[in-house]
């Protein structure tokens, strides 16, 4: 199966956004841009401790399953997967920004 796959970080981000948490998306999988295959997402983040802080928001996602931090410069796409959203979390992200 071919992946689509939109990764919304910039060249530099692309460096510098590598940690990030990834979930299977349940609501968005096997139709739409995911026809006939799993919809994973992942948010893109500077560190471990960002990556830490908004995988604690994934996880009250009901939609969101399978949840784990990876490094996107060693990441493998699965067989499985139809389509492979990259979104960043920098400091104006909901699970980064200051309360």
């Amino acid at each position: 199966m071919k992946t689509t796959i939109k990764d919304d970080r910039t060249e530099e981000q692309k460096s510098t956004h590598y940690w990030a948490v990834i979930a299977r998306d349940r609501a968005m999988s096997h139709w739409g841009a995911a026809k006939g295959g799993i919809s994973r997402v992942a948010w893109a983040c500077k560190s471990q401790e960002d990556a830490s802080k908004v995988y604690d928001w994934v996880a009250t996602r009901s939609e969101m399953k399978n949840i784990s931090t990876i490094d996107l410069r060693k990441h493998k796409i699965a067989s499985q997967d139809a389509h492979f959203h990259i979104y960043v979390a920098d400091e104006d992200h909901i699970a980064l920004a200051e309360q």
